[in-house]
């Protein structure tokens, strides 16, 4: 006969059996609902482009970790199910030269204008040569050649080594938005745009996928300065855009991050280098000790292009900050004074995240000093740029 067994042992030792048979599958559950969710999210990208670099990479120090060079590209093709207008698409509407320091502690975005006046080198597109043309528009790389030109003429005219590109188009831009719930926003005026269909309200407010996309794209109500305004409001987006996608109102949210990853992954265009969810995590954990406010965002140098003052052309001063990104270099005074940050996206509340800025809310750059030691707030210098670019001051 079994010996008799301490009073409550048997009740304890159940618990405890069913609390590790729960543990056990939990783990197993949380495992395959996590491969099942690579699965589908690498299904999603498509097979990555070869770049044939124009320039050639500088040899950097053996077992030394290196700057990166990312072109991140906005499509503004209307295919697949992305006809937002009745205007014609298929260029680059956004085109953003990201550079990330070779100890990844900042990371920089350089604008260019879509409508600047360039000399865009030959490009190989599908085993046949676009041949180049000088001068054209910038955004007629993307038109004739796509991605692989737009790097192809970057190189050209920076002489900046390209390592990635990542493109995206309309559809994924806004599914993006909805995933995180919303981007914050300030408009300084309504927008009553029928023209373009384009209808925002005045104000501070969370905007979706779609509002959000007619945000970045607006540039005839919003911005005196026409593209020039479009690409600040555009760099503040992406600055907000940045924070609340590494807020705990995102990362905390494991149905947030999912729906943000597929969006992202159905809707991107990847060089070879990056046509993987595990190679696209591992770009994404190298900006783990980036500090919010490191990630800045200001536009290439640029001036009125003699023959058109409809156009543009990159100045002189362009050089120097090419020059700045070949050698691994922070902005500088005069272009981190005229930056945007993503610890403090303008207008859009207090800092937030790690290493956070300390410029005062409201600001549409980040301040030459702190904004204490000059003013309470800003400067009317300050707010007539903000208003012409579209922002709130």
């Amino acid at each position: 006969m079994p010996a008799e067994q301490p009073p409550g042992t048997r009740p304890r030792r159940t618990v405890l059996k069913v609390v590790i048979a729960t543990q056990l599958v939990l783990a197993l559950l949380t495992g395959t609902l996590v491969a099942v969710a690579y699965h589908r999210l690498n299904g999603k990208i498509g097979p990555g482009a070869q770049i044939e670099h124009e320039v050639h990479k500088s040899a950097g120090a053996e077992g030394k970790r290196e700057p990166l060079n990312i072109l991140l590209l906005g499509s503004d093709t209307r295919e697949n199910g992305n006809a937002i207008d009745d205007e014609g698409g298929g260029g680059s509407d956004l085109t953003i030269l990201l550079h990330v320091s070779a100890d990844r502690s900042s990371a920089y975005g350089v604008s260019l204008p879509r409508d600047a006046m360039v000399a865009r080198p030959d490009c190989d597109v599908d085993g046949r040569t676009v041949p180049g043309e000088d001068p054209v528009m910038f955004n007629t790389a993307y038109a004739v050649g796509g991605p692989l030109c737009s790097v192809r003429t970057v190189e050209s005219l920076t002489g900046i080594y390209i390592d990635h590109f990542i493109a995206l188009e309309f559809g994924g831009f806004v599914d993006m938005v909805d995933a995180v719930k919303g981007v914050t926003v300030c408009l300084p005026q309504e927008v009553d745009d029928p023209e373009h269909g384009i209808f925002l309200d005045a104000g501070t407010q969370e905007l979706d996928g779609q509002d959000s996309l007619s945000y970045v794209r607006e540039r005839t109500v919003l911005s005196a300065t026409g593209d020039i305004g479009r690409m600040k409001r555009q760099q503040a987006f992406l600055a907000s855009l940045v924070n609340k996608v590494m807020s705990a109102g995102t990362l905390t949210r494991p149905t947030r991050v999912y729906d943000f990853l597929a969006a992202v992954t159905e809707s991107i265009t990847v060089d070879e280098d990056l046509d993987s969810v595990k190679a696209l995590a591992d770009l994404a954990m190298q900006f783990r000790d980036t500090g919010m406010s490191r990630i800045r965002f200001v536009t290439v140098p640029f001036e009125e292009y003699p023959s058109d003052p409809n156009r543009l052309q990159w100045s002189p001063a362009a050089d120097a900050l090419w020059r700045r990104i070949i050698a691994d270099r922070p902005l500088g005074r005069e272009l981190g004074e005229d930056s945007i940050n993503a610890g403090q996206p303008p207008n859009t509340g207090p800092p937030t995240g790690r290493g956070a800025g300390s410029a005062t809310s409201g600001s549409p750059r980040s301040p030459r000093s702190p904004r204490s030691a000059r003013s309470p707030g800003p400067t009317e210098d300050e707010r007539a740029e903000a208003l012409a670019n579209g922002l709130c001051a």
